[in-house]
């Protein structure tokens, strides 16, 4: 590269237009790297500034030097007799531009200013990608893939590259160089390389961002999403609402026939999508994101948003869900901890708390469950509360709480209390030893059937194969006669 370059403008026009850089940043670039060049050849001690000239098309350097009646240092300083020469109106004390010439700069000087060139270019195009995708955050991008490295997808995107993890992908997808590709952009990210756009094919955004460009109600803020959860690839939760009494917004998101929900779980490559109903009563949203189990009643922690849900037994797997599948994305939804339990388990429960309960002064089995509805479970949870509570308890007050209290500590206090646990561990150990040898009994027995069923469809085989070979023996001794 030549510092004296032809046509300068054209140059910086042209690379303006094809890096899509502002051309100023480009003219910046080029005095900051000649600045640069000139400093390594004259001395750092130089003050130098370089200066683009739009209408000679070139950028031309200055050393400014100060005027001086005596001269002491020639790289900072001029005498006021030179200086006339330059600018007859300079005074003493002012500082002067002098025109240096760049010809004199050697050419490894020039590739070095090239390289600084190249270097600013490349930083601007950098920041230009980043700052374009940036405000793109959140929204559903296309391109083609690739290439697939380590697992992770490359996707090009025109300027840049898009990047999607393996954690980002949906499971079991296949992803072909050259095929077109859709996914939500999660983040962008600035390294040393450049920027790094994040995509994502498994996040809820991503599902959220589909039932947006698919649902025009949502679009036009008629109806809501609260909120979503994911299991990518096998299962999804989606909550939504609508203040307008007019619309269904669970109908809205399915569409005609469920064309709307079809083609993003086609999109998803068959996910199953629930589409929740929205409601302000925690407890309700909590029963409405665990459909289709029937919830029988809940229990309500609200100090550590943790929830007890109750079902009948024949509905217990459908609310927690294959491998906890159901009750984990409801947890996602609604924020809260949610522990599914039986009518059965839950009636243990009850019996636990009030054979502990009643041993308190005064505390019969209605007094018992109103301290169990209350959050105690035990004679632990009395001995450690505060005796103010009580006044929020039916039947109770602070003083009769403070009895309790000192009550329950001299249990736990005596061995009472771990004699009641141990007791209920043994009870509990035994049930589960009787339901794993039923279950033991019931998958032998299915064994065992399932063997007999073999030998009767074998004997039947033998049968048919019998008669088939004494027909053929018949019809051979026919022919042969």
């Amino acid at each position: 590269m030549e510092l004296n370059i032809n046509d300068l403008a054209k140059v910086i026009d042209s690379v303006g237009k094809d890096k899509g850089i502002d051309k100023t940043i480009i003219i910046s670039a080029i005095e900051e790297a000649l600045v640069t060049v000139a400093k390594r050849k004259f001395g750092l001690s130089r003050e130098i500034e370089a200066r683009y000239n739009d209408e000679l098309g070139e950028v031309e350097l200055f050393q400014f030097k100060t005027v001086v009646e005596t001269v002491e240092n020639e790289n900072k300083e001029i005498s006021v007799t030179e200086a006339v020469e330059h600018d007859e109106d300079v005074v003493v004390g002012d500082s002067i531009g002098l025109k240096m010439d760049t010809t004199m700069l050697t050419r490894i000087a020039a590739q070095t200013a090239k390289q600084v060139i190249v270097q600013k270019v490349r930083d601007a195009e950098r920041e230009i990608i980043f700052n374009e995708f940036q405000h793109r955050k959140g929204e559903v991008i296309t391109g083609l893939i690739r290439r697939v490295d380590r697992g992770a997808v490359i996707v090009d995107l025109g300027r840049t590259e898009g990047y999607m993890s393996i954690r980002d992908q949906i499971p079991g997808e296949v992803y072909n160089p050259g095929d077109r590709f859709q996914a939500f952009l999660l983040d962008v990210q600035l390294t040393p390389k450049g920027p790094r756009i994040i995509l994502s094919r498994s996040a809820p955004e991503y599902l959220v961002a589909l039932f947006n460009a698919e649902v025009p109600e949502i679009r036009e803020g008629l109806v809501q999403v609260m909120g979503a959860a994911r299991d990518a690839g096998a299962r999804a939760k989606i909550a939504v609402m609508t203040r307008d009494p007019d619309i269904d917004p669970i109908g809205a998101c399915v569409g005609i026939r469920g064309s709307r929900v079809q083609n993003i779980v086609q999109e998803l490559k068959g996910e199953r999508i629930d589409i929740v109903p929205w409601d302000e009563d925690i407890s309700r949203f909590v029963c409405n994101s665990l459909a289709p189990a029937e919830i029988q009643k809940v229990i309500i922690d609200e100090e550590n948003r943790a929830m007890d849900v109750v079902v009948a037994e024949d509905n217990l797997s459908l609310a927690i869900g294959k491998k906890g599948q159901n009750v984990r994305l409801a947890c996602s939804l609604t924020g809260w901890n949610l522990n599914i339990l039986s009518e059965i388990e839950i009636s243990k429960r009850i019996r636990y708390a009030k054979i502990q309960l009643v041993k308190l002064s005064g505390v019969d089995d209605t007094l018992a469950m109103a301290l169990y509805q209350s959050g105690f479970e035990g004679l632990r949870d009395v001995a450690s509360s505060d005796p103010g509570i009580f006044d929020e308890i039916p039947g109770f007050d602070r003083e009769k709480g403070q009895k309790m209290i000192d009550m329950a500590k001299h249990y736990v206090a005596d061995g009472t209390v771990e004699e009641f646990e141990a007791e209920e561990a043994r009870v509990r150990a035994e049930e589960k030893e009787a339901r794993e040898a039923k279950k033991l009994e019931m998958n032998s027995s299915a064994k065992v059937e399932k063997s007999e069923q073999r030998k009767e469809q074998e004997n039947e085989a033998n049968s048919i194969e019998d008669k088939l070979k004494a027909e053929l023996a018949a019809m051979e001794g026919q022919k042969s006669k």
